[in-house]
């Protein structure tokens, strides 16, 4: 089963110092690698009322650029996390964090690529994720993301309430993320891969291998008619996940049967519009029920 088939989506233009890559421009409007964008059903979520933008975050050698949006003035926020797709944090993902800073959510998105280059220089998938995607080692990004909650901690969120979402590659960091993190409340995933070919250094685990060791319980939303995620890894993880512990087997894998891979993306031809928003109001349910906020 191939990885790419795994990883689709879109970003915008950043630049990188790679001994200390920290982007030095926020990128902006959808990357090349995706295709055009489908216009009509791109959805522009207003920064009114919230303090949203770039903000800089320090790791474990360098600093890290993210995009965070939060209710203005408030603070003791829960914190949600946001994992991108292959294409990093471009307008789509931020236009995510302002959705969920609505809902009264502090929203980071760190930019999770940062020491391997720059996804909006990209023109073709295969070369993206030969170049950068498949170079990411996950220890790397557990540990980023381990920095960008305690930024989020000492920023306006509350240690004690942190969540997490991700789509495709970021949906796979999610139930990674639950493994890793024994403070995590919760999470949903949107169609992140499930199994596929480790790697001992870069990719050790996938979901399946860690379904019994979460610490936090996941929603899944997977489509139906994804050539890449396929109905059997379905089946296997919802098996592992019942075998697994108490979070595991609170966790739930909603299957979209008219939708393919990619759903949830509105700037994509894959958006199925129904599917999106009841996937994602069932993510908020999720967040509300386990009491992230």
């Amino acid at each position: 089963m191939s990885d790419d088939k795994h990883l689709d989506s879109l970003l915008p233009p950043l630049r990188l110092d790679r001994r200390g890559f920290m982007a030095t421009a926020l990128a902006t409007g959808f990357a090349a690698a995706a295709g055009p964008v489908a216009a009509q059903s791109v959805i522009k979520t207003s920064a009114e009322g919230l303090t949203a933008g770039p903000v800089e975050i320090p790791v474990k050698d360098g600093k890290m650029w993210a995009y965070s949006a939060a209710p203005k003035d408030k603070k003791h926020l829960a914190t949600v996390l946001v994992v991108s797709e292959i294409f990093g944090v471009h307008e789509y993902i931020q236009d995510v964090c302002r959705r969920l800073a609505h809902q009264g959510y502090l929203a980071v998105a760190p930019n999770l690529f940062a020491r391997e280059g720059d996804p909006s220089k990209y023109t073709e998938i295969a070369r993206l994720q030969a170049e950068i995607i498949q170079k990411v080692p996950d220890a790397d990004v557990m540990s980023d993301l381990d920095a960008t909650a305690k930024w989020a901690a000492g920023h306006g969120g509350d240690a004690d309430k942190l969540g997490i979402i991700g789509f495709c590659w970021g949906g796979r960091i999610v139930w990674l993320y639950s493994a890793h993190n024994p403070r995590l409340k919760v999470g949903a995933a949107f169609y992140g891969p499930l199994r596929g070919k480790t790697d001992p250094r870069l990719r050790p685990h996938f979901p399946i291998d860690l379904a019994g060791k979460l610490h936090a319980p996941i929603r899944g939303a997977y489509g139906g008619k994804d050539a890449g995620i396929t109905q059997d890894d379905v089946a296997a993880m919802r098996a592992a996940l019942e075998r697994g512990d108490k979070a595991a087997r609170a966790s739930v894998i909603d299957v979209y049967p008219n939708s393919g891979h990619a759903f949830h993306a509105d700037y994509r031809p894959s958006y199925v519009k129904e599917d999106a928003e009841q996937a994602w109001q069932r993510a908020l349910d999720w967040f509300a029920e386990h009491k992230l906020k």
